[in-house]
């Protein structure tokens, strides 16, 4: 992927990796479009980064997304990159009462918006950088959160199927597969801990800037290249 002059649409992109992909994009002299379903966070980001184009859409609605694409094919027709990074985590039991309604919002919004999308903006002659923001728990999952690693192990299947699929296109597929980071997904302060989002992005940039397709960071790449061995031991750790 060429890492200048794109125009470039990341989902999720008012917060947490997303805006981290953000800033470092138009500092390499891209054009951005984030979009995202609150539009206090937008603003929010706008003010950061003043060059971004903002839109309000909820990805889990159907008819979002088709007006999402429909409102880039209009007005950006040049885009060529497209950034599926939005997600939500819900930390559950298979007890709790509202476990079945918050297993439909993350498989809608982690999987079917994400391939929707993928389907979407394929139509666009422009597009020739698919990027998909998985996770370390597709290959090691946390059971605290079930359904949300479930939907990035769907993902990174999803993903290789894709760029084998896509080979004779002029469409590059990347996955980025971060470990936890210091963002507020799946609740504010559980990640204050882990990694800072602006360490992740400098890290999988370099790795762009080799070429490279598969993009890990700490110990997102030791999972990503462990044997069945290493990856029980990872569980029995994260699982206790």
């Amino acid at each position: 992927m060429k890492l200048t002059k794109n125009k470039i649409l990341i989902t999720g992109g008012a917060s947490g990796i997303g805006l981290g992909l953000a800033e470092r994009f138009i500092q390499e002299n891209n054009t951005v479009i984030i979009c995202g379903r609150r539009e206090s966070a937008l603003k929010e980001a706008a003010e950061k980064l003043p060059s971004v184009i903002t839109k309000v859409c909820d990805l889990a609605v159907e008819a979002d997304r088709i007006e999402l694409y429909n409102w880039i094919a209009e007005n950006h027709g040049d885009l060529n990159v497209l950034v599926n990074n939005a997600g939500i985590q819900n930390w559950m039991h298979l007890n709790d009462s509202d476990f079945y309604e918050k297993a439909n919002d993350e498989i809608t919004t982690n999987v079917l918006a994400p391939l929707h999308l993928t389907k979407l903006f394929t139509g666009l002659d422009s597009l020739d950088t698919i990027i998909n923001v998985t996770s370390g728990l597709a290959f090691v999952p946390l059971s605290a959160v079930p359904v949300y690693c479930g939907t990035k192990a769907f993902m990174r299947s999803f993903t290789l199927s894709l760029r084998h699929s896509l080979k004779t296109s002029p469409i590059e597929v990347i996955e980025m597969i971060p470990p936890a980071l210091n963002t507020n997904l799946g609740g504010k302060g559980i990640h204050d801990v882990h990694p800072v989002v602006s360490d992740f992005v400098e890290t999988v940039f370099e790795q762009m800037k080799e070429g490279k397709t598969e993009l890990t960071f700490g110990t997102s790449g030791d999972r990503a290249k462990a044997n069945n061995e290493v990856i029980a031991d990872y569980f029995n750790r994260m699982n206790p």
